[in-house]
């Protein structure tokens, strides 16, 4: 359901006119209704078994570093470090926790740099379809699942950058331009106008952020890897219990004693 309202937010412009729905309105609304369905994710991946305290934890401390990222790059020519931490924390925990990370750390991030507004929202949503799709890629290890996950970093630099141009392109240009958007096209029609316009405008950006993603995996990539999954598995826990059947042991002078045996340490 957050999945949907994230893509409804977005894709918006292709399906009905600026202005039907109150667009002033619709970002606070937006963002209220992310925050229910984040809660109801994280509630839903609780029950689930997928994320217990210790996850919750995990997810308190790598929104705390995403937000101090953030700022490290502040956007410059594309520049951005806050999504490769992403990557790999969707690739390890799963893309419940990636959808949630991806929303918590841009949520802390606006608030400490002040960049709280309309856009929040989309940022949110962004980030978090970035850290959710990383936990659906396909299975690989060593250096082929560092290169796959590089490979997918440079690629979500772009779809990061063609989402948030769909939040302002239908109030950011004169009618009259031919790659502004314009109610009534047919969507082959305004899809084109929308790439042209993603083209022109921030092609450039989106390749800075791309290319810095890849270079981010590539270098810290197995580290980060390592160390995420290492406490992964100390955060599990709850151990499964192994009990074998009490077993007779013969002891000098004819008596016989029963052992159990229980594993982990039972």
């Amino acid at each position: 359901m957050a999945a949907l309202l994230g893509i409804v937010a977005f894709f918006w412009p292709f399906v009905v006119a600026p202005g039907t729905f109150g667009s002033n309105y619709a970002p606070p609304l937006i963002f209220g209704v992310l925050l229910v369905l984040i809660l109801c994710v994280v509630l839903s991946e609780i029950a689930e078994g997928g994320i217990d305290s210790k996850a919750l934890a995990m997810l308190g401390v790598l929104s705390a570093v995403n937000a101090a990222l953030r700022p490290l790059g502040a956007g410059t020519a594309g520049i951005e470090t806050v999504f490769f931490v992403l990557v790999l924390a969707g690739r390890v925990f799963g893309p419940g926790f990636g959808f949630t990370l991806g929303c918590t750390s841009l949520f802390a991030s606006a608030l400490i740099t002040g960049g709280v507004g309309p856009w929040m929202p989309y940022q949110m949503f962004g980030c978090a379809f970035v850290g959710m799709l990383a936990g659906f890629l396909p299975r690989a290890t060593g250096r082929r699942e560092v290169l796959l996950l590089a490979v997918y970093g440079s690629l979500s630099g772009y779809l990061f950058g063609f989402l948030l141009n769909l939040s302002f392109w239908p109030f950011s240009l004169d009618p009259n331009s031919s790659i502004a958007y314009l109610p009534g096209l047919p969507f082959t029609e305004q899809w084109h106008r929308y790439v042209a316009f993603d083209l022109a405008t921030s092609l450039g950006w989106d390749t800075g952020r791309a290319v810095t993603n890849f270079v981010c995996v590539l270098l810290a990539g197995p580290a980060v890897l390592t160390t995420f999954r290492r406490a992964a598995r100390r955060a599990r826990f709850r151990a499964p219990a192994r009990f074998t059947a009490p077993q007779p042991v013969d002891r000098p002078g004819g008596h016989e004693t029963m052992t159990a045996e229980s594993g982990d340490g039972s």
